[in-house]
């Protein structure tokens, strides 16, 4: 299929994010008839009227969530391809975005490395698995798995409600490894700025590095948000 031919829906309430895809989407993939949407019910009439050969689809939307979305579409639009691109990397999440027949998943504190690949892929009809799941085998849709998606969307609301109260609230943990510890603030400090408070983060270089570059592939222009505050944090 012509590049010019196909149809992306993009789908994130964050305004930064969309953008980030987009111009990743129009400038590596050269894919220019894209169509964007900021919550669930949107995404579902869009698709139900532009029937988009794919659909790049978060899972924290407001007003209705990404699976619950994803269920609907692929009722009335089954021949579109779903990439999910969210913040949530448990495993229950995954399993169940593959259970739904989406293609692809991809991590959104991975998606300046993975995302061209996942899109080439899952465009194929070719599965893609973002390496931080390697060795995990998701399994696809089935009748049984398909049952508990009530159940599975209570989760998800859950979910979306953490995400609304994590700028409010002051946070101790512990990680085992750097690599869970930058995933976690990466979502923190977004969900922060998104909210449109200010975030003061005290790390190490080379942790500060890491979280800036994680956050810019978030979507987020950090460079003209450390303008508004104090560079040396």
């Amino acid at each position: 299929m012509a590049t010019s031919s196909i149809r992306v829906l993009v789908v994130d309430d964050f305004e930064p994010f969309r953008r980030f895809i987009c111009s990743t989407l129009q400038d590596k993939l050269e894919l220019p008839t894209i169509l964007e949407a900021s919550d669930g019910v949107e995404a579902i009439e869009l698709a139900q009227a532009w029937r988009p050969d794919l659909i790049l689809l978060d899972i924290g939307l407001p007003k209705l969530n990404g699976i619950e979305a994803a269920r609907r579409i692929r009722e009335f639009a089954p021949p579109s391809k779903i990439l999910f691109v969210s913040q949530e990397a448990g495993l229950d999440v995954v399993q169940a975005a593959f259970s739904l027949g989406a293609l692809g998943y991809v991590v959104k504190s991975d998606a300046g490395s993975e995302l061209v690949t996942a899109v080439k892929a899952v465009l194929r009809g070719d599965r893609f698995v973002g390496i931080r799941f390697a060795g995990h085998g998701f399994t696809g849709p089935s009748d049984a798995q398909a049952c508990r998606s009530v159940q599975g969307n209570r989760v998800f609301a859950t979910l979306q409600r953490q995400h609304k109260e994590i700028a409010y609230r002051h946070e101790v943990a512990f990680y085992s490894d750097d690599a869970s510890f930058l995933d976690r603030f990466t979502q923190f400090i977004g969900a922060a700025l998104k909210a449109g408070n200010a975030v003061i983060v005290v790390a190490t270089e080379s942790h500060r590095h890491s979280l800036m570059a994680r956050l810019r592939a978030w979507g987020l222009d950090i460079d003209a948000l450390l303008s508004k505050g104090d560079t040396s944090r």
